[in-house]
């Protein structure tokens, strides 16, 4: 099993292959789609889409929240097509971090002009 530092830098360096092959411009789907087949060929394993319930007063309850991408069942990526990572999308990392009961995260945001100022790594 790989070590958080070492899965996270795997997962930077297929968002930047992604990033060189598409550009910026596109829709979040569109890389999101093509970021995930990326980390299969370099065989990570992922869970899109992961639904993530909110436990209040020992009741689990289904409130729509969704993490992008689970990689190895311990880092969670959130995918972004947005001008500049804000505080909201740190809060919304974090809060997915702390529901999961997960320590490390990405926000990738692949409409910045190079990848690495589009990735923030979070730790809860």
């Amino acid at each position: 099993m790989l070590h958080h530092e070492e899965l996270t830098a795997k997962l930077i360096s297929a968002a930047i292959e992604v990033h060189r092959q598409l550009g910026p411009g596109l829709l979040e789907s569109a890389y999101e789609e093509c970021y995930c087949h990326e980390l299969g060929l370099r065989d990570i394993k992922i869970e899109r889409q992961k639904p993530l319930s909110l436990e209040y007063k020992g009741v689990n309850l289904d409130c729509g929240y969704r993490m992008d991408v689970v990689a190895d069942q311990r880092v969670v990526v959130e995918i972004k097509c947005v001008d500049a990572i804000l505080p909201i999308h740190e809060a919304q990392l974090l809060t997915y971090l702390k529901l999961s009961r997960l320590k490390v995260g990405l926000i990738i945001n692949f409409h910045s002009r190079f990848t690495k100022d589009g990735i923030k790594r979070l730790v809860h």
